[in-house]
């Protein structure tokens, strides 16, 4: 199993975020029983994209090029996770933290709890995504690029990439 440390130097340093991030795969691994996915097997729905995902990938596997490391914006220190083997999923949602306290108070304050201290267990809230799709790639006609086909539009017969495609919606002007 990977630790504290290799998650460190993955990210690059120690920090608060990182340490949520840490414990949350540590209180999924227990909750969930997960082992590392080198595959889709556990799956991960973060809502940000702040320094806790670096350890997320590092301790669970999961990642962005392999699809079991999806993002579901919302600016919460809230975790998705998914065990795709025995379909049980968990909702991890960071407890508040002491108000007034520096960016070291915060960093030593969450390396003191336990991950059961630190976050709500609740339901996952969003469905166990379909696993990773593989699309076919087109040449946009425009600029010459590839992309998926679930991003390429047909316009006056020709197949665009959304960056050439200019999209026609009469209220957004």
């Amino acid at each position: 199993m990977k630790t504290w440390n290799d998650c460190v130097a993955f990210h690059g340093h120690e920090c608060g975020g990182l340490t949520i991030g840490y414990k949350a795969s540590l209180y999924a691994i227990e909750l969930l029983k997960l082992e590392f996915s080198d595959d889709e097997q556990v799956v991960c729905i973060a809502e940000n994209d702040a320094c806790g995902i670096d350890a997320i990938q590092v301790m669970l596997g999961c990642s962005i090029g392999k699809g079991n490391l999806l993002f579901h914006m919302r600016g919460k220190s809230a975790y998705s996770f998914y065990n795709r083997k025995t379909g049980e999923s968990v909702r991890l949602v960071l407890k508040p933290k002491p108000e007034g306290i520096t960016r070291e108070e915060s960093f030593s304050y969450y390396q003191s709890l336990q991950p059961k201290e630190m976050f709500d267990v609740k339901e996952a809230i969003i469905s166990l995504p379909e696993k990773a799709r593989l699309f076919d790639s087109y040449t946009c006609e425009c600029c010459g690029e590839t992309a998926g086909a679930n991003w390429i539009r047909l316009a006056g017969g020709k197949k665009l990439c959304l960056d050439c495609y200019e999209t026609y919606d009469r209220f957004d002007v």
